[in-house]
């Protein structure tokens, strides 16, 4: 069983930047970097959606469009913990943003991921 835990978020002005991190505990033997990380978001009336994927090592990442060149993920495995540099923010990137790890082949589809955070609100004003 592994615990993620989300913070950094809040509530900030378009344009703005927030960081949000996810510490991981409770690997059951496993370490950190045995699980590929992912952040979602869900807005209210809307379906999870996916933000960025992260690999074990770090070296591969792979952003949703809305995100794309905005958004930077980041891990340290030394410290199990995620990273998500939100930059240029805008109003519709409103949502709880979540963390999500497995240690399976995973990528963009929330089905794929087998832990969860308990989110952390975002929100974006105009």
């Amino acid at each position: 069983q592994v615990q993620l835990v989300e913070s950094g978020g809040g509530l900030v002005q378009a344009g703005g930047s927030l960081r949000l991190s996810c510490a991981a505990s409770g690997a059951s033997g496993r370490t950190f970097s045995n699980y590929a990380m992912g952040w979602f978001r869900q807005a209210p009336g809307k379906e999870r959606e996916f933000v960025v994927h992260i690999s074990r090592s770090g070296a591969f990442t792979y952003y949703g469009d809305s995100v794309k060149g905005r958004f930077t993920i980041s891990r340290d495995n030394a410290k199990n913990t995620v990273y998500l540099q939100m930059n240029s923010l805008k109003p519709e990137d409103t949502a709880v943003y979540y963390c999500a790890a497995s240690s399976r082949v995973v990528l963009d589809s929330a089905r794929q991921y087998e832990y969860w955070g308990q989110g952390t609100q975002v929100t974006v004003s105009s």
